[in-house]
């Protein structure tokens, strides 16, 4: 593994529901992307949550904020 995967490996972020029902779901790495993984949060909940040898994206969906290092994401439009 390159130090630049090791690196995004410990890489945390943090998922704030701002309603109920937010699904947050885990996708694996490799030659097929998969679903291995979901949670939901209600309003309020917060998940803290980093990338690993299995996760390679998470996809949110229902209204939250996403806090990363590199800056903060609104679901809402």
């Amino acid at each position: 593994m390159k130090t630049n995967e090791k690196m995004n490996e410990n890489e945390f972020f943090v998922i704030k529901a701002k309603e109920n029902g937010v699904n947050v779901i885990g996708l694996t790495r490799g030659t097929e992307t998969r679903f291995h993984h979901s949670e939901k949060l209600d309003k309020g909940e917060v998940m803290l949550a980093q990338f690993t040898e299995h996760t390679s994206a998470v996809k949110v969906r229902g209204k939250a904020v996403i806090y990363t290092r590199h800056g903060e994401v609104d679901t809402e439009v």
